[in-house]
């Protein structure tokens, strides 16, 4: 199993501030099936900025680390970005996942929509990266207006789900979202988004499980590949997005 979105590379950001509890959460991974995992600090965050240079010379240490203690878990390196209107910093520091995949991770705010993102998503394009919205069900606007999800991803983006929401770890209002991008083409990754082993753990056995029995085999294995796909830099496959149906309504009219 591969795992695109954690923090586990210690004392960077919102994960594990020690190489023993960095240890702790690749033992915990190995457990829950994963075999590769990208770490993916974040960068050009008003708390964190992790530039490509330092996160493959932290990616490097970690996996030297896993080796000696003998844990079978191989850390790719990558970055998330959050949304912000500094185009000049991006093209500078960017660091797709597994370096050359050209699929760049970005990170929304949770309670708004920067009036920049259509722009910026578009810019990105053009300098031939490809851009994934990460854990998108966490943003409050794009709840309430659904169909702005719809536009991003009909002018090119990908959608990565974070897989506590699909387990339900972020609440129902989190999870009835995630199965409706689902259901509606919207989402085309699922990932841990990993910060320790408990509030914020890996959840992917979960979650691949509750894809599973709601949605089929077969929509399961199709995010594990397109995990896969990813990683070699090549188009993960979905069919063509939807919009959302609206929601049924009790009355009398």
């Amino acid at each position: 199993m591969i795992d695109l979105n954690s923090h586990i590379l210690p004392g960077l950001d919102v994960g594990p501030q020690s190489m023993e509890e960095s240890l702790e959460m690749a033992k915990a991974a190995v457990e829950q099936g994963i075999e590769t995992m990208v770490a993916t600090p974040h960068h050009l965050h008003k708390k964190y900025t992790n530039p490509k240079s330092i996160i493959l010379q932290k990616t490097a240490q970690f996996n030297d680390e896993l080796f000696h203690q003998g844990i079978d878990l191989t850390v790719l390196p990558g970055q998330a970005i959050k949304i912000n209107g500094d185009m000049e910093a991006f093209i500078d520091e960017v660091l797709p996942i597994n370096q050359n995949s050209g699929y760049v991770f970005l990170e929304l705010p949770d309670h708004d929509l920067p009036h920049y993102i259509k722009q910026m998503m578009y810019d990105i394009q053009m300098l031939d990266y490809k851009p994934v919205l990460i854990h998108p069900e966490c943003n409050k606007i794009l709840r309430e207006q659904p169909n702005e999800l719809y536009n991003f991803v009909r002018n090119g983006a990908i959608t990565l789900v974070s897989a506590g929401s699909i387990a339900g770890k972020l609440g129902r209002e989190i999870q009835k979202f995630s199965y409706r991008m689902i259901e509606a083409n919207l989402a085309h990754l699922v990932a841990s988004n990993a910060h320790d082993t408990k509030k914020h753990g890996f959840f992917m056995k979960e979650a691949y499980s509750k894809i599973e029995k709601k949605f089929g085999a077969d929509l399961m294995y199709q995010f594990m590949e397109n995990a896969h796909v990813v990683l070699e830099g090549e188009m993960v496959y979905s069919d063509p997005p939807e919009r959302f149906r609206p929601k049924k309504r009790l009355g009398i009219f």
